[in-house]
């Protein structure tokens, strides 16, 4: 009877001591620990938990070891609060002791040079955690959350329990761990010796914060730059998008799809496209130019690299971010106050300045807040476009990979982009958690949306219609740029570059795939292929426990799960390069730690599909399952998921796409071998070869574009629980005459 009560237990205990027993406890460079399991018992690089404690002089191990004993006691006990206390000491004795010397004895011994002094030297080293440790502290974490359950905490639910327990432990340990750790290197000097000053003499430096652009210098500093860009990105997407959505929703229905294409644009495009586009265009061998040159003899110059080309970049690039956001508010103003406003004699210039306008204030604030945290976090356009304006984001890259490698520095900036982006954060928080949108209620609202006033409907006209095509040629440019021999001197059309990327070749082994890109675009595919479904089942299983349980902490849990939008894609890549270069979690120049990068950077977008979706169901349905006797698992599986599908689908596709174009996060983590789609373009720009980047990016375009029209063919429109009006009068009709 123990043993079927028990039984998730005891699974686990096993795993713990197969862990110990049968794999590879250390990670071995350059192969998969799976492969060497027949090899255990044959080396030291290669042997198991049990092996490195009996033959190899590492005893700290048997404390993990003796965890797991005490956990296999426990779980023969009955269920309840002893059998719980038994289970939380035993897999908490394992996972400190691992953890503790995983993070106290490292590749050279102790890591800390006070215990060398007082200890003496070590006699053993300890590599980065293999697939041993990592299934061994797996099983002991899930045995300690067990016994959390059998206490009474999270109603006694083992799999609520470990579900919180390890999801906490995955937020924890690659994001908060790697954030705090890149951060509190500004505190360290060059020798490494622990110095509080040294990150203020680091962040108030006059190349962060000075103003000699002000007082007759050349430059302000680079905090100071980020700041001000900004300010005038976000202003500008704003207005941009507010006069976008305006005349999607109150101009002419017939603008609406051209628009709806507009807003995918920079979802299935990398950062860097609307860069190259608008280089073509301004560049110094670009259309403008030349034609500057041809009709007034005025010389080519670099006058669009700079702030001016970042800001238009970004405008350009976030706009329809700003669009969405706005469209989806200006659909929700109710008619029926618009058409109260006109009953009292308003003219329909007072009522949009009274009354839709003022209801537009809190999505004016949300979309003017994520363009701002948006621009701060970009560094595929500074980067392309930015000449000698320099911004955290790439001051941050310069310090990691460029001849200075400066931690010290890299770690400053990173506190001023953090502190920057936290700070916008809280504000966007608070304000729109005080508005409340009552124009939605669960009345219909049967008026009709007024349309835009004369004067309005001109300016909306003016500026919104010369944008749209300015969008569109801009991007037709970086279509265009692909398939030109040499952009600004020969127009010749080409596929030369394509065949460069991707060319394919007969040898006599068969097919080869020949071209420069094919390596990283594979590459791209897979580890976003692997990334997207984790990132997808981790961020719906928070959004459950968020909507579905209670527990203590959850506030800090959600905090934690949504941090990762907060933090600049540069930072989280110092943060991985800093936190995991060392053991116990050796990941750098793995592949895993870019699909973790992933699966972190993205996480936000699994937790929000997830959110939005559970706020259509109602907990009845829950309830319902829990009270004929089914388990959270039962419950999840039966119930809830097949309910979730669409949100699944989103996720897993979003996911699936920013992947393949972020380039921020990854930038630092890449090597030769797990080379990405968009370092690969970065590459060739920085090389000038302007030719081969377009055509790949036209690639990814095309890649992209096929991945949205499958997600909107498989979700299409459907809406949780509707019923048209004239089903709903039969059903009704039908029960009546029943």
């Amino acid at each position: 009877m123990n043993f079927t009560t028990n039984k998730s237990l005891w699974l686990w205990v096993a795993a713990g001591f197969l862990a110990y027993l049968a794999l590879p406890w250390y990670a071995i460079q350059e192969a998969n620990g799976l492969l060497m399991v027949l090899k255990v018992f044959a080396n030291e690089q290669t042997g198991s938990g049990l092996m490195q404690a009996v033959s190899f002089g590492r005893p700290w191990l048997w404390l993990g070891l003796t965890g797991l004993a005490v956990a296999a006691i426990g779980a023969a006990m009955p269920a309840g609060k002893r059998q719980g206390a038994v289970l939380l000491a035993g897999g908490g004795l394992g996972v400190l002791a691992l953890l503790s010397s995983g993070f106290l004895i490292g590749a050279r011994g102790w890591s800390f040079e006070t215990l060398t002094t007082s200890l003496g030297e070590l006699g053993a080293r300890q590599p980065g955690m293999g697939w041993g440790g990592f299934v061994a502290l797996t099983a002991l974490m899930m045995l300690a959350a067990f016994g959390v359950a059998r206490r009474g905490y999270f109603r006694g639910d083992l799999f609520v329990a470990s579900a919180v327990v390890g999801c906490a432990s995955l937020l924890a340990l690659f994001i908060v761990f790697p954030v705090l750790k890149a951060l509190a290197a500004a505190f360290f000097m060059e020798d490494g010796t622990f110095a509080v000053g040294a990150i203020f003499e680091r962040v108030a430096s006059e190349r962060n914060f000075g103003l000699g652009c002000v007082t007759g210098g050349q430059r302000c500093g680079v905090a100071w730059n980020t700041l001000f860009l900004g300010l005038m990105t976000a202003a500008s997407t704003t207005v941009l998008g507010t006069l976008m959505a305006l005349m999607a929703e109150r101009a002419s229905r017939r603008t609406a799809k051209p628009l709806n294409v507009v807003a995918m644009l920079p979802i299935i495009t990398p950062p860097f496209v609307v860069g190259l586009g608008l280089i073509l265009l301004f560049g110094r061998a670009g259309v403008v130019n030349q034609f500057l040159e041809y009709a007034f003899g005025i010389t080519p110059s670099r006058w669009f690299y700079g702030w001016f080309g970042v800001w238009v970049a970004q405008t350009f690039a976030f706009t329809p971010i700003a669009f969405m956001i706005m469209r989806g508010v200006v659909q929700g103003v109710a008619p029926s106050l618009e058409e109260a406003a006109q009953t009292l004699r308003a003219s329909p210039q007072q009522t949009f300045m009274t009354v839709t306008l003022p209801l537009l204030k809190p999505g004016l604030a949300n979309a003017f807040l994520v363009g701002f945290i948006e621009s701060m976090a970009d560094f595929g356009n500074p980067i392309v476009v930015g000449g000698q304006f320099s911004v955290l984001s790439t001051e941050i890259f310069f310090a990691i990979v460029g001849a200075q490698y400066d931690q010290g520095r890299a770690a400053s900036l990173a506190w001023i982009l953090t502190l920057f982006a936290l700070t916008v954060f809280a504000i966007q928080r608070g304000l729109l958690g005080r508005q409340n949108f009552t124009t939605v209620s669960g009345k219909g609202d049967s008026g009709i949306p007024m349309p835009l006033p004369p004067r309005v409907r001109r300016l909306v006209n003016s500026v919104a219609l010369p944008w749209m095509a300015f969008t569109l040629v801009v991007y037709l440019f970086a279509f265009a740029g692909g398939f030109v021999q040499t952009w600004g001197r020969d127009y010749t059309l080409t596929l030369n570059h394509f065949r460069t990327a991707f060319s394919l070749e007969w040898g006599e082994f068969g097919m080869v795939w020949a071209g420069t890109a094919w390596n990283s675009f594979f590459t791209t595919l897979k580890l976003a292929a692997i990334a997207a479904p984790m990132t997808a089942t981790v961020g719906l299983l928070i959004a459950w426990l968020l909507a579905r349980t209670e527990f203590r902490g959850q506030s800090a849990f959600e905090f934690a799960a949504l941090l990762a939008f907060a933090i600049p894609g540069t930072v989280l890549g110092v943060s991985y390069i800093l936190a995991f270069n060392v053991p116990p979690f050796e990941l750098t120049g793995t592949a895993l730690i870019i699909v973790l990068c992933f699966m972190f950077r993205n996480l936000p977008v699994g937790v929000r599909a997830g959110t939005a979706a559970f706020k259509q169901l109602d907990k009845s349905l829950d309830e319902a399952s829990m009270m004929l006797r089914a388990n959270s698992v039962q419950t999840l599986r039966h119930v809830v998921l097949p309910l979730l599908k669409p949100a699944l689908v989103a996720a897993l596709v979003y996911s699936f796409v920013r992947a393949i174009t972020t380039v921020s996060a990854v930038i630092f983590l890449v090597t030769a071998e797990n080379e990405l789609a968009t370092t690969y373009i970065i590459g060739r720009v920085g090389n000038g070869d302007y030719g081969v980047a377009l055509a790949y990016c036209t690639v990814l375009i095309i890649l992209m574009s096929l991945a949205t029209a499958l997600i909107q063919f498989v979700v299409g429109e459907r809406k949780l629980g509707r019923r048209k009006a004239g089903a709903s009068h039969k059903v009704t009709n039908t029960q009546g005459m029943h």
